[in-house]
């Protein structure tokens, strides 16, 4: 029974995926919304936590899921995130688990959906949070150019995954609060990252950077980590998109960071793998020995790249990638199970640079990272894609 029910589903998808209407993607939106907030009946569950958290996880489907409640008007979406805020803040403003004190950008990203809070509540206590966070960044520790660790525990380093998990949280307090000098510092961390990790081979960027060069995973002349992973070019392609929202159409930088995702893009293309629309672990070694297809850099990607053409920052004719590219996502990355829900799989679960134990950063080490299914990573920006698509949709 259950096998004739796949092959049912196997053959109604295929139907379905052609037919994209604004309808279809808020449909799978919701649907793979609906199923998370099923199995993450608290939002401090996202990311398989057993105990409340915050973190950059719950951030970035917070934001999701608000974007979602933006278009489709239903209720069920905010009324979600606002219990999490509402339980993770308390009234002076305090947030429960974070600690400015351990200087992390990963804490930064959780404040993103804190604005949209505080908007429609208008509780202190979310302003005060968000001044909070904005206080971190002020004494936040930095290389010699100005660009923010990523974290105490990795000083001197500056990864791909800060830039998203701190610029776009910067850029729009920059803009609320009419911190004009601000949007210097925000167009700083994604440029001067580029610089750093830029590879004129490939067009991609390494994942990350030591200034210092003491790390075992540095290079001694570069000071970059060896290898493209792709989950982290995604965080900085979403970045860029999420700055550019806020950072004013004047600022000299603008024109400088919107090549600089231009150029990606076309550089990224080259490595997607045409049978499956997905992008490999590691990017630029497509049916290497090991080498997996991974979902949630994919999703980040064309996230990226359907805002991008929605804004104006690229051609139009990225739209037409970006719907194949989701035919394909749901035919290889996506699982809807008998009892209806619906399920992402292929996610790397996590991946790093030093620590203990230490992550070395080699090939050996990022095809090694377990993938899961269902992980936040590819949850939120598969939503955030599909809000994209939806608005170019009829």
């Amino acid at each position: 029974m259950k096998r004739i029910f796949l092959i049912s589903l196997s053959f109604l998808l295929t139907i379905t995926v052609f037919a994209q209407t604004r309808t279809m993607y808020l449909n799978w939106a919701a649907n793979v919304a609906q199923s998370d907030m099923k199995r993450n009946p608290e939002g401090w569950m996202i990311d398989f936590n057993k105990t409340p958290k915050w973190d950059y996880c719950q951030g970035l489907m917070c934001s999701a899921l608000l974007k979602l409640n933006a278009l489709t008007k239903d209720k069920t979406y905010y009324d979600y995130v606002l219990k999490f805020g509402d339980y993770m803040v308390d009234n002076d403003g305090n947030v429960l688990t974070y600690k400015a004190s351990e200087n992390s950008l990963d804490r930064i990203n959780g404040a993103k959906f804190i604005f949209t809070l505080y908007d429609k509540t208008l509780k202190l206590k979310y302003y005060k949070a968000i001044e909070a966070f904005r206080a971190q960044l002020k004494t936040h520790p930095r290389t010699s150019e100005g660009g923010f660790w990523h974290k105490a525990i990795y000083p001197n380093q500056m990864w791909l995954d800060g830039i998203y998990m701190a610029s776009p949280f910067l850029a729009e307090y920059a803009k609320r609060f009419n911190e004009k000098e601000t949007f210097d510092d925000v167009a700083k961390q994604i440029l001067l990252i580029a610089k750093h990790t830029y590879d004129p081979k490939t067009g991609l960027y390494y994942h990350a950077w030591d200034e210092s060069k003491t790390q075992e995973w540095a290079d001694k002349i570069t000071g970059c980590s060896p290898n493209f992973w792709s989950r982290s070019i995604g965080w900085y392609m979403m970045a860029i998109v999420d700055v550019l929202d806020y950072l004013p159409l004047n600022h000299p930088q603008r024109p400088a960071i919107k090549r600089i995702f231009s150029n990606l893009t076309k550089s990224l293309l080259k490595y997607q793998d045409k049978t499956t629309g997905l992008w490999y672990q590691v990017t630029d070694k497509p049916g290497a020995e090991g080498n997996y297809l991974e979902s949630s850099s994919t999703a980040m990607f064309m996230y990226a790249i359907t805002k991008a053409a929605n804004k104006g920052y690229i051609e139009p004719s990225y739209f037409a990638i970006s719907k194949k590219t989701f035919n394909l996502f749901i035919k290889n990355a996506t699982r809807i199970d008998t009892d209806g829900s619906y399920n992402i799989t292929k996610a790397c679960a996590v991946a790093g640079l030093g620590g203990t134990p230490y992550r070395s950063g080699t090939y050996d080490y990022y095809i090694h990272e377990p993938q899961r299914d269902n992980d936040p990573k590819v949850i939120g920006p598969f939503i955030l894609w599909c809000c994209q698509l939806a608005m170019i949709a009829k």
